[in-house]
């Protein structure tokens, strides 16, 4: 992610809403991909100081959870990003409320990231049969009044589920030591699925689907019986060897949503490191970012382990899963050549 500044000069947040050097009252542009500042409120109508105009999101302006933007034209209430939504919680309970922020600054960072890589972001919910949509819901083992018994988190159709207590820390943590897992997050999660997602469109369809059997697997194998092979057999023992992590290696499906959500981390995690100063700048080539990647983790891993917390990045980028990343970015790099339809 990039450096954002007022037009103070001074650094401030992806999600800020306020300067709090000047004061000034801030917002996201996902036309321009930056943060502007912004002045006046007749009817809600904000100006950024080239007189571009703009309303703000309704989930900002009622619940302060969204600082992005949509044009003074643009007949929505939503912006870019939370009109992708289909379903949210029930938001008279005030837990559900922090809960529901949570992911919603999750699902942000990854439509910025979707954005800033050229990809096709378009809304179910607002008539793109083809587009993508978020139901975020809880089931009865943290709510006995809602009819879902069991809620996981998955894709299916374009629709990305999140059982909004995987927002709750304890609750996320709980369930990755029983899984034995070393990284388990919100955002990983919204980035994962959104691999998913993207596979239908730009691999499933595409002359690129061989390349993917060749290196991935065959996706077409019995996905639920794989998945409780992996579940009871655990992974292979030279899963370091193949994929990027131990569930990757459960289904092509999930390897191909693990290596795209391994993407977008490395991707993220790299802009930010050098938009910072953290690291030397590094073009838009797969094998230098890579290079920087496997360089800056290993810092930062230092860095982490100095303060007593976990590893950041706690993965090893094998020889295969790095041409599997290779691979994603020859995906993404042909979808973000061709004409990008409105959001």
């Amino acid at each position: 992610m990039k450096r954002f500044k007022c037009d103070c000069d001074t650094a401030v947040f992806f999600g800020a809403t306020t300067c709090l050097l000047c004061g000034g009252i801030l917002g996201f542009d996902p036309a321009r991909l930056d943060i502007v500042r912004i002045a006046g409120s007749k009817n809600d109508i904000w100006t950024d100081v080239n007189g571009v105009r703009f309303r703000r999101c309704s989930n900002g302006i009622t619940y302060d959870n969204c600082n992005w933007l949509i044009p003074e034209h643009d007949p929505d209430v939503f912006c870019v990003s939370c009109r992708l939504n289909r379903t949210i919680p029930n938001l008279e309970e005030r837990e559900n409320v922090r809960l529901w922020s949570r992911i919603e600054a999750a699902k942000q960072r990854l439509v910025y990231s979707l954005l800033a890589l050229g990809l096709p972001v378009n809304s179910k919910v607002r008539g793109w049969p083809l587009g993508l949509a978020f139901d975020f819901v809880e089931d009865q083992r943290s709510n006995p009044d809602v009819a879902e018994e069991f809620v996981l988190t998955g894709h299916e159709d374009g629709v990305i589920t999140l059982n909004i207590h995987e927002a709750d820390d304890v609750v996320r943590v709980r369930v990755r030591e029983s899984m034995n897992e070393r990284y388990r997050t919100v955002l990983g999660h919204t980035r994962h699925e959104s691999g998913h997602y993207y596979f239908e469109h730009l691999v499933a369809v595409g002359p690129a689907l061989g390349e993917f059997r060749a290196l991935f697997g065959d996706e077409r194998q019995d996905y639920g019986a794989a998945l409780e092979r992996s579940y009871n057999e655990g992974p292979p023992a030279d899963w370091h060897d193949r994929y990027i992590t131990a569930y990757a290696a459960s289904h092509p499906h999930e390897d191909w949503a693990e290596t795209w959500a391994h993407y977008l981390h490395i991707t993220d995690g790299l802009e930010t490191a050098v938009a910072f100063g953290l690291y030397k700048p590094v073009a838009r080539d797969i094998d230098k970012v890579l290079t920087g990647w496997s360089e800056f983790s290993i810092a930062l891993n230092e860095i982490m382990r100095g303060l007593g917390l976990p590893d950041a990045y706690p993965f090893v980028i094998s020889p295969l899963a790095a041409d599997k990343l290779r691979f994603a970015d020859r995906i993404i790099r042909a979808a973000s050549n061709r004409p990008r339809p409105r959001a």
